[in-house]
């Protein structure tokens, strides 16, 4: 006698359902994203997705909450600099406390220029609609509070003085960096993402923010 087969919770779901929506737009664009696409792609049975997120815009503002939490739990790797809950240093860390802040911060870059760059490309995609759409720009603005909010207890850690100024022009920065090696005019021509040469970068940017603020 076989075993029934169960429905996988809810949450589950939403999940599958946001995942697959985010590779859908990194490969075909927001053109691509269809409820009845997610459905075939996820393998789900027709009508699914319109169940969980009636309107294509409630299926982008999951998306968004999706590649928060997913960028968000990526970051947290760069976050064990210092250590959870660690007092800040005084003005001016250790060379070696920004050395190791850049290479965690380098091999972030590095994993979402290779095997995350599909993820990236669709968060860039979807931002642009969030630029058209007023209905989205609040569920995107929340979105990307908590990298940020991530980013300036780091550099508070690192000795910053306004590390929330400085947690700005860090994210703008990995953005644009981003942004130039998977979009930008020499993506193309470009050779492959270095490690090496990415934490020189990233040293350079932490060295600057922290200057800064």
């Amino acid at each position: 006698m076989s075993t029934p087969q169960t429905s996988p919770p809810a949450a589950d779901r939403r999940t599958l359902i946001a995942d697959t929506a985010i590779d859908l737009v990194a490969a075909a664009g927001l053109r691509g994203l269809t409820h009845r696409a997610v459905d075939g792609a996820a393998g789900l049975p027709a009508g699914s997705t319109s169940y969980y997120f009636r309107t294509r815009t409630a299926l982008i503002g999951a998306c968004y909450a999706r590649l928060a939490e997913l960028d968000l739990g990526d970051v947290g790797d760069f976050g064990d600099v210092g250590g959870e809950g660690s007092p800040p240093p005084p003005p001016g860390p250790a060379a070696a406390d920004r050395a190791t802040a850049a290479a965690a911060l380098a091999g972030l870059l590095h994993r979402w220029l290779t095997v995350g760059r599909a993820r990236q490309l669709a968060r860039f995609e979807l931002s642009l609609e969030a630029a058209r759409n007023p209905e989205l720009e609040a569920d995107f603005h929340r979105a990307g509070q908590g990298a940020r909010a991530r980013a300036s207890g780091i550099l508070a850690a690192l000795g910053a003085r306004r590390p929330e100024e400085a947690a700005e022009l860090l994210v703008a920065w990995t953005d644009g960096l981003l942004y130039d090696r998977l979009a930008g005019a020499l993506a193309r021509s470009r050779p492959a993402p270095d490690l090496a040469e990415l934490t020189s970068i990233t040293r350079r940017m932490l060295d600057a923010v922290l200057a800064e603020g």
